[in-house]
């Protein structure tokens, strides 16, 4: 019988666990669990008094010098004060492991644990906060570039569609409605000087931890790159009004969050008038995202599937025309 090869591998978590915890010196009582699949895979490691996260990048989806340069935002956010999830360093002062997988060579980084849980409802004083959290970030990058992905239309609705277009026709009236948004957006981001540095792009309620005591921290930076500041402002923006059914409510909320934002990082009128077309944008983006890598989960690439998803876009869109 042929041992055939595998294109992705959920790794054993007692033989994974095993490998961290020597290298990090964690000690015999740390378990390590599966948390969850997706883009990466997440590990939860978890001692008699400590708790940190192990991320396994999938083969052949960051590089290592992708990764590094992860690295070295997120430490230079740490020494800033930020409220952010940080890379731990192994005993040998070591960032990354290397992990020999069946499909091949994947890169292994823990991080500290974020304290608090997932809120999905947030009141407007957590979003003021929110929006204090994201300027400070902005501006703890302000000027800095890093060897990431460079947002701009080519990356975030061009090449998205041509991603989407493998499996989904262009005749489809949503492929017609991303293509034609596709070129608005690209005429407004042409038009409109936008401020440039360091985003995260997908700076929402899933990616934060949020105590009782409000505190908030931010983490999985695996897209931040370099592009227009308004996408992250635009994202959070878009995901509060899929999250709240009552349009008043996400008015003030959404409100709340720019106010916050906009005490550290100011944003001029052009900015805000391209909140609705910037946040299109990165929605466009995580399409092709999903189209190229298909495989983290079967519920996507089905035509009711692209009618959900675009229709969250539209009436989005739509929302602001009114």
């Amino acid at each position: 019988m042929n041992t055939f090869p595998v294109a992705r591998s959920i790794l054993n978590p007692k033989e994974l666990g095993d490998y961290i915890i020597s290298q990090y010196d964690l000690g015999n009582n740390t378990d390590c669990s599966l948390f969850r699949t997706g883009m990466n895979h997440t590990y939860m490691l978890t001692g008699k008094s400590s708790k940190h996260v192990l991320r396994l990048y999938c083969h052949n989806w960051r590089t290592k010098k992708e990764i590094e340069e992860e690295i070295s935002l997120l430490l230079s956010l740490k020494e800033k004060g930020l409220n952010i999830s940080y890379p731990v360093p192994d005993a040998n002062g070591n960032y990354i492991q290397e992990i020999n997988a069946p499909e091949g060579i994947r890169y292994a980084v823990v991080f500290s644990f974020a304290e608090g849980g997932k809120v999905r409802f947030i009141d407007e004083d957590t979003c003021f906060y929110i929006g204090t959290i994201m300027g400070k970030f902005h501006q703890a990058t302000k000027s800095k570039t890093y060897k990431r992905i460079n947002y701009n239309t080519k990356t975030l609705t061009e090449l998205p569609y041509q991603y989407a277009n493998t499996y989904f026709h262009d005749d489809l009236p949503e492929m017609q409605y991303l293509k034609a948004l596709g070129n608005d957006i690209k005429q407004l981001f042409e038009q409109i000087p936008l401020q440039q540095g360091v985003v995260h792009l997908d700076m929402w309620y899933d990616n934060m931890a949020i105590t009782n005591e409000n505190e908030v921290t931010v983490f999985d930076f695996d897209f931040f790159g370099n592009g227009p500041l308004i996408l992250d402002v635009a994202y959070f923006c878009k995901h509060l009004f899929i999250i709240e059914p009552n349009k008043e409510v996400y008015s003030k909320k959404a409100q709340a969050f720019i106010n916050g934002y906009q005490s550290i990082n100011t944003l001029s009128q052009q900015d805000l008038n391209i909140i609705p077309h910037a946040a299109a944008a990165v929605f466009i983006f995580y399409l092709g995202v999903q189209s190229q890598r298909f495989d983290w989960s079967n519920i996507f690439l089905s035509e009711n599937y692209l009618k959900m998803y675009v229709g969250r876009i539209q009436s989005w869109m739509k929302y602001h025309k009114d």
